[in-house]
This record gives structure tokens, C-alpha cells and sequence, in this order.
């Protein structure tokens, strides 16, 4: 469902978006800690009942969701039941991508397709355990907690929520159903980011002081015609209308769990941000396009570059850039820097206070290439190793993507709590809205909501798994 209620959107997005995407209207949502529901649990440490076999639908078989469920299909313990998308052809492609593998476990899957609608009768029908959403960002919330409501955990594709107020109602939801809303931050399972996550809890670097962080990708190419279905038919006017880190997560996430933000030892306290002019898109579209065609028609507002400055309750700092529109090469910058040296990517370096023992004398100069094969015998992420030949043979994202999904089903199998929580989801997809409201108001500071209610000083920092 990459290709979701076109004519819904396309009918309202520049008449409402004002209203939606509006910075006051963001910051009326903004509200610092709410009241928990009744009959609400605290989810940071939540583990779910364990589960012999889980039985998985996914909603949105697209580029994105058709490679989820190709790699879901081979792990054990996973039953394919229902597939939705808007359309048919995709549909049966994924059935065919399960059927060719597990020995048989997924049979008889529920198909649906041809309705906005759809989803809703595949969830209240089929009733399954967990339910991967990898559709258009202005239905994960609604279909989140939708998901939660019939009973299954609820897994999200990049961002959780477009708004504070959506983010709020996941929260609720999840408290409230005990059912996980896990945001799929893919670049957490990484290889250089379990490195670096690795040597930040055995003290490396020492006290950890500054990060960065980034999604610099140019994706220009999304506003040409070739794709006829797919993000460049709703993704673009995004960037039309909204003006600040429409995509912080692929950076932030694992910079965030270098820190132990949002567990025992600090969180998120506020955010100051600023944009570049917006010319990029705009110049873009008038070379590629005709003058009558739908992108020469719609001013870009949102800057081509935001940077974000953020500041922890300890003092620290993270920087976060976004930029999807300016010809340079990709990057997610990853550096975390502390009392005794700095680990950076893109391409990986490291530099130690006293060097690093048999490549650098020293601080000022950075090992590099072959010089980190001792760094990462010594230091690579156990699970890393664990699971490096399987990842490597399915791939997605460097393996990255498999080690992910097998995590996901090896925690509800074994029923203990996922590798991110569904406030850590919340708290770095609500740099997008923040930044906006910063951006329209000069970089004046914006406080983070606390979405865990105080609850983050008593969750377990995340471990290293074994």
C-alpha cells in the first residue's frame, strides 16, 4: 500500500496541510507529560507472553513491505496469513514469494486488495499475532493502533507518526491493549552501529559527550514519472508543504542508544533547529518538467538541508541533518564522541586518546580500512556474529533488514521485551514536528513531550545481546 488513498490526499494535502502541518497547531499538541489512561501499563520493559508460532500479516506489499515479507517468510516460527494492498498484482506477487519458501508453513493466506479499506476486514478476519505496517507515513498511526485494538502487536515502518497528537494515541493504545507498537529502525542492527553501540557500553570512547547524525540521500529522482506507484507519488509533497527534519530516525536511532537515552541514564530535553532557502526542488522540477506538470505547479518550501541541534537532561548534544534533495553522496553521518575518543562512519574511523593499538600513534590521526580488523575482532557485536552468515546471505541493507526481522520474531517467540520500545519510536520520530515548529519561529528551543510519564529513569538500558 505505497500507493495509498491518492485521491484523498492529493484532494486535501495543500488545502489542509496548512492546518496539519501547521507549527501552531503542532505545538498545541506538544504538552509535556499527560495523564496516563486507565487501565494503563508502562510498556518500556514490557514482554509479551511468549508465542509457539507467529502468525504475521502485513499490510502494504509495495518495494519496502514486499522485501520484509520475502525475509520473514524464511524465518521459523512465522506464519504468513494475510497480505493487503491496494493492488491485486502485488498482492499475488508477495503470496508467490511465500509460497516458494517454509516448508509448507504458509498456506491458505488471506488476500486483500482493491479498497482503502481493506486492511480493517484483513485485521478483524484474520485476527493475527503481529502485523507489519509498511505503507505511506500518514497511515501508520491510524493502522498502528487499529492493529493494537484487534489484538496484535503492531510493527511500523519509518517515522511511527507524523504528529505529536498521533504519537500520544500509540502510546495510549499501547498501554492501554499491552500489545508492542515497535518502530522498525532498521539502521540499529546495523554492523558499524552494533560496533559502535558495543564499545559505548565497554567505556572506549569513556563518558559519552556529542553525536551526529543524519539522512543525506538524494532523492530528487522521486519526482520523475518513471515510478507509477510508490513513495514519489505522495513522499514529495511532504517536502512541499512542511518545513523542517521531515526524516530523522535512520540517524538519530542509533545515537540515541549509544546514550541511553529514554532509559535510567538520560533523555531527550529539547530540540532547536534551522533550514536552508528551498531551491533544490523547485530548480528540479523545471529542468525535468514540463512547465504544466504537477511539480512545477507546487511551490517546495520545505528547506533543502535542516540541522537540528538537540540537548539531553545530562547537557549532551546530538546533531541531526536531513537533506533529500542536494546532489552529494549518501550519508548518516553515526558519530558518537566521548572523553576518550571519537567513533565516526561514512567512512568508518576511529580515533582514541593514545591511539588505536597497532594503526595510530595518537588522537589526531584516524584509523581507517584495514586498520579497525583488530577493533572489530575484538569488539564486533555478538549478536552481530551471531547472525552475520544469514544476514549476508539475505541481505536488505547490508543484512541489516534480516537481523531486524529475526529479532523481532526471536523476541516474541522467547517473550521478552523488543530491542526498541515503543516510546523510543515516539521520541525519535517527534524530531520531525519539533524541528518545525523551531524552524517557523526563528530556532527558538522546543521541549520534547515526555512520553514515558517520568517511566524512563526505571527502564533497563538496552542490553548487549548475546
Amino acid at each position: 500500500m505505497k500507493n495509498y488513498n491518492r485521491r484523498k490526499f492529493l484532494s486535501t494535502a495543500i488545502s489542509s496541510a496548512a492546518i496539519s502541518f501547521s507549527p501552531e497547531f503542532i505545538q498545541a499538541q506538544n504538552s509535556g507529560k499527560k495523564q496516563s489512561r486507565p487501565n494503563s501499563k508502562y510498556m518500556g520493559d514490557f514482554a509479551a507472553p511468549k508465542l509457539k508460532e507467529i502468525r504475521m500479516a502485513i499490510i502494504g506489499v509495495g518495494g519496502r513491505g514486499h522485501a520484509h515479507l520475502k525475509q520473514l517468510a524464511h524465518i521459523e516460527g512465522t506464519k504468513i496469513v494475510g497480505i493487503c494492498d491496494l493492488h491485486e498484482d502485488l498482492v499475488n506477487r508477495s503470496v508467490s514469494s511465500c509460497l516458494e519458501v517454509g516448508n509448507g508453513r504458509h498456506q491458505d493466506i488471506a488476500k486483500y486488495f482493491g479498497g482503502e479499506n481493506q486492511w480493517k476486514k484483513m485485521l478483524k478476519k484474520v485476527k493475527p499475532d503481529a502485523v507489519i505496517i509498511a505503507t505511506n507515513w500518514n497511515n501508520h498511526a491510524q493502522m498502528a493502533i487499529e492493529s493494537m485494538k484487534k489484538g496484535a502487536h503492531a510493527f511500523v515502518e519509518v517515522p511511527i507518526a507524523v504528529t505529536l497528537e498521533e504519537m500520544w494515541e500509540i502510546i495510549d493504545t499501547s498501554e492501554q491493549t499491552q500489545k508492542h507498537c515497535m518502530m522498525m529502525e532498521n539502521v540499529n542492527y546495523g554492523r558499524e552501529e552494533l560496533l559502535f553501540l558495543n564499545m559505548c557500553r565497554k567505556k572506549v570512547i569513556g563518558d559519552l559527550l556529542h553525536a551526529e547524525a543524519a539522512y543525506i540521500h538524494d532523492l530528487r529522482d522521486q519526482m520523475d514519472d518513471v515510478k507509477k506507484r510508490g513513495e514519489g507519488l505522495w513522499r514529495p509533497y511532504h517536502l512541499a508543504k512542511r518545513n523542517g527534519n521531515l526524516y530523522p530516525t535512520h540517524g538519530l536511532g542509533p545515537v540515541a542508544q549509544y546514550m541511553n537515552l529514554s532509559r535510567s541514564e538520560d533523555q531527550f530535553d529539547s530540540i532547536v533547529s534551522y533550514s536552508t532557502p528551498a531551491i533544490g526542488r523547485n530548480l528540479y522540477a523545471k529542468e525535468k518538467h514540463k512547465e504544466d506538470h504537477k511539480w512545477n505547479k507546487i511551490d517546495f518550501k520545505g528547506g533543502d538541508l535542516n540541522s537540528s541541534i538537540i540537548k539531553t537532561n545530562l547537557g549532551r548534544t546530538i546533531m541531526v541533518q536531513w537533506d533529500e534533495t542536494s546532489p552529494r553522496p549518501y550519508s548518516r553521518l553515526n558519530l558518537i564522541q566521548g572523553t576518550k575518543g571519537t567513533l565516526a562512519d561514512f567512512p568508518t574511523r576511529v580515533a582514541l586518546q593514545g591511539g588505536v593499538p597497532g594503526a595510530t600513534e595518537d588522537h589526531h590521526s584516524w584509523a581507517t580500512g584495514e586498520q579497525l580488523e583488530t577493533l572489530y575482532e575484538k569488539y564486533d557485536h555478538p549478536m552481530y556474529k551471531r547472525l552475520e552468515a544469514k544476514a549476508k546471505k539475505m541481505g536488505g541493507h547490508g543484512g541489516m533488514d534480516f537481523i531486524m526481522l529475526y529479532r523481532m520474531v526471536e523476541c516474541l517467540i522467547k517473550g521478552i521485551p523488543l530491542d526498541q520500545n515503543v516510546y523510543e519510536g515516539c521520541f525519535w520520530s517527534s524530531v520531525s514536528p519539533l524541528s518545525e515548529i523551531s524552524v517557523s519561529k526563528g530556532g527558538m528551543p522546543q521541549k520534547f513531550p515526555d512520553f514515558t510519564r517520568g517511566m524512563w529513569k526505571k527502564t533497563n538500558p538496552l542490553k548487549i545481546i548475546i
